[in-house]
């Protein structure tokens, strides 16, 4: 058995519905992954991602390694069991974060310096595998380079070169059996190159693909090309993970091009600014307007704050700085997406993604 077997239920065009499966369990794609960038998502915990029916959480291998350390999660028995987490976890290689530092690359990695700090510090492939092996997520990621768009036909070839070298690296150091190694596909906007970039990695054979570098500065309109080039040439068993992209518009148009997995920290960052995911599109809960609002932020959301405050309360809770306005709010984004994943599975099932991708991109669009 591969550390994971895809199961693909539904089809409606491109799109697919599937199970998959990995050494702790099974989750349902397309998926929304929330992200926990230093081991539990802002203002939440555990108990709220079982409640919210949430199944993968994202950590971050560069903050996690730098604190609390890869050995203190390990001796904790993984990321999972050190969150109080029952679900996947998957973390990330940190190299989105590394870069965001400008650090020194050649050949053979990146140096670059703490956040924390300011110490130097110096990421590998071979690190970058290794201290996700002592983090133990279900699913782990290479290390990349994700050059920001636009950027210089040299430097996007150059990333794509030393991503796939580093590939080929990560991918022999890999040896935990139980643990999905993905690699990613890289190329910017050059539709040539990202299916070169597919192509090759293939051939390497990972557990899955991400597809990085996209949702970096391009337009919708520019990323989608890009998108679409790389993906017929990965496997149909394997996930196909589009990294960082969580907005609506952008994840029902990468569904219907065949897109299993998503994150982001869209809903949670706009969640603690006061902006809210609605299906009649943002909703800025701090605007006067909605001072003697009675009205749920959503009134098509199950959600448990929706259910429970109005509009006019949760402003006031903005209004006075009180840190539950942005726990709630983070609930509610989350759990709406979240929902929204579950509307588009369904829509799989019935034959009527396109549907329900015309609806979304009326007020996402």
């Amino acid at each position: 058995m591969r550390a994971v077997e895809l199961d693909i239920v539904a089809r409606d065009g491109a799109a697919r519905r599937a199970v998959a499966t990995t050494a702790r369990g099974t989750y349902d794609t397309p998926i929304f992954m929330p992200v926990g960038t230093r081991g539990a998502i802002k203002y939440l915990s555990a108990a709220d991602y079982e409640r919210l029916g949430a199944q993968i959480v994202l950590g971050n291998t560069y903050h996690l390694m730098l604190r609390p350390g890869a050995e203190t999660v390990a001796r904790f028995g993984g990321l999972a069991a050190f969150a109080g987490w029952s679900g996947h976890t998957l973390t990330d290689s940190g190299g989105y974060q590394v870069f965001s530092l400008e650090p020194k690359i050649d050949d053979d990695g990146v140096t670059f310096r703490s956040t924390y700090d300011g110490s130097w510090q110096r990421f590998t492939p071979e690190l970058a595998v290794t201290t996700q092996q002592l983090l133990g997520a279900d699913v782990q990621m290479v290390l990349d380079i994700c050059p920001p768009l636009p950027s210089s036909p040299d430097v996007i070839r150059r990333a794509h070169d030393l991503t796939l070298s580093w590939a080929q690296r990560a991918r022999s150091t890999h040896q935990r059996p139980d643990q999905a190694l993905f690699g990613i596909v890289q190329g910017g906007l050059d539709e040539s190159l990202r299916a070169e970039s597919a192509q090759a990695l293939v051939a390497l054979g990972f557990d899955g693909y991400g597809i990085g570098g996209l949702s970096v500065g391009e337009s919708r309109a520019e990323m989608l090309p890009a998108l679409a080039a790389a993906i017929p040439h990965l496997p149909e068993d394997r996930p196909r993970y589009l990294m960082g992209v969580g907005d609506p518009a952008s994840i029902v148009e990468a569904v219907a091009l065949g897109v299993d997995q998503f994150d982001c920290v869209l809903q949670t960052r706009i969640g603690r600014h006061g902006t809210a995911l609605t299906s009649e599109g943002k909703l800025h809960v701090k605007n006067a307007r909605h001072a003697m609002d009675d009205a749920p932020l959503d009134a098509q959301c199950p959600c448990e704050v929706c259910a429970r405050h109005s509009r006019g309360y949760l402003r006031h809770l903005f209004q006075v700085n009180e840190p539950t306005a942005a726990r709630l709010l983070s609930l509610h984004n989350i759990g709406w997406t979240l929902d929204l994943m579950a509307r588009i599975r369904s829509a799989i099932s019935a034959g009527t993604l396109d549907s329900l991708r015309r609806s979304i991109l009326e007020v996402w669009g």
